[in-house]
């Protein structure tokens, strides 16, 4: 299967921190070995797993998830194109957590050993995947703040400003709309909620015209309104930051 492309949405991320040369993109390119395909509902990675191979997500949404002990699935983050599931795995006895796709998904597979190589003798790559993981500890954080502090109406509100940002980075927004491709359920899933009250949450959103919804694409009517409603700052996501923080101190 053709490996062409699995690295733009990397690339894109990555440049919001480096400039990677072309020589650099042509490296992160080369290392992708092969791509597979996986349906919605399949794991990509289970506990338990050492994998030998570090995961880019290409496309689709997958998402990091444990299963407590009553059954129920705990999704811990998001994953989404340009996106390493694991890039550290080699650094680990096994998988402690599972990442499921939530869509359909195609990730490339990158050999461990040529990740290591990478970052042992590209220093601009690997302060760009270095940074990549910081970024991932930082939206975990203000995951963690989102489902233990905030209410529903704002803890949902807070998440779609963060999508909005992550999508558009690699070039996936159109606009203030992207594609949501998950179930109420799952996201019931990611924010602690049942499937009543995140239904509830949602039309409560769209009530106050801070979104719309049509099938799986969400629009943020008005970016500014709804960033001052969640109390959403995107310093966490390093990432075109500047624009959106501009906005928020426009409605300061």
């Amino acid at each position: 299967m053709s490996t062409d492309g699995c690295c733009t949405a990397l690339i894109r991320k990555l440049q919001h921190f480096e400039k990677p040369s072309d020589e650099d993109k042509e490296l992160l390119a080369n290392s992708v070995a092969r791509t597979v395909e996986l349906i919605a509902g399949s794991d990509i990675i289970e506990q338990g797993d050492k994998p030998d191979h570090v995961h880019l997500l290409v496309e689709g949404w997958a998402g990091r998830y444990k299963i407590l002990p009553n059954g129920r699935r705990n999704i811990m983050a998001y994953l989404i194109p340009g996106d390493l599931c694991d890039v550290n795995v080699a650094l680990l006895e096994e998988m402690d957590h599972s990442i499921g796709a939530l869509s359909g998904c195609k990730v490339a597979l990158i050999p461990i050993a040529t990740i290591r190589n990478l970052m042992d003798q590209n220093r601009t790559l690997a302060r760009a995947l270095w940074w990549g993981t910081l970024v991932d500890e930082a939206v975990l954080r203000e995951w963690l703040v989102t489902v233990g502090s905030r209410p529903a109406l704002q803890r949902v509100g807070h998440l779609i400003c963060e999508m909005l940002i992550r999508t558009e980075a690699v070039g996936l927004a159109r606009g203030n709309s992207f594609d949501l491709p998950l179930t109420q359920q799952e996201l019931a899933d990611t924010m602690g909620m049942s499937l009543v009250h995140m239904n509830r949450t949602l039309q409560g959103l769209r009530s106050r015209e801070l979104i719309t919804t049509n099938g799986h694409t969400v629009t943020v009517e008005n970016p500014r309104a709804l960033m001052k409603f969640a109390a959403f700052d995107p310093l966490y996501l390093h990432q075109q930051a500047h624009k959106f923080r501009s906005l928020m101190q426009a409605v300061a």
